[in-house]
């Protein structure tokens, strides 16, 4: 079922994106356009979203300070000369 008609994107586009890492309306715009014309489907993102359906949105409930994609247990920043 489409989702946002303005740019034809369906439902299963949405959660796509969504599995990807667009946790948000903003995001999934950014990833395909929905919602950034006349602006009717963003109630319907944000709904197909739910809460939780974001595994960065997890982690920051729960207390990781770290972003994702970041070493576990890496400590301390690491100097730009010494990444090399």
């Amino acid at each position: 079922m489409y989702v946002c008609s303005c740019f034809g994107i369906t439902e299963q586009q949405v959660r796509e994106h969504a599995d990807t890492g667009a946790c948000t309306p903003r995001q999934i715009a950014s990833a395909c356009k929905a919602g950034t014309d006349c602006g009717n489907c963003v109630r319907r993102i944000q709904a197909l979203l739910g809460r939780g359906a974001c595994p960065r949105r997890e982690l920051i409930e729960n207390g990781a300070s770290e972003p994702l994609g970041a070493a576990a247990g890496a400590g301390e920043p690491v100097a730009l000369s010494e990444a090399a």
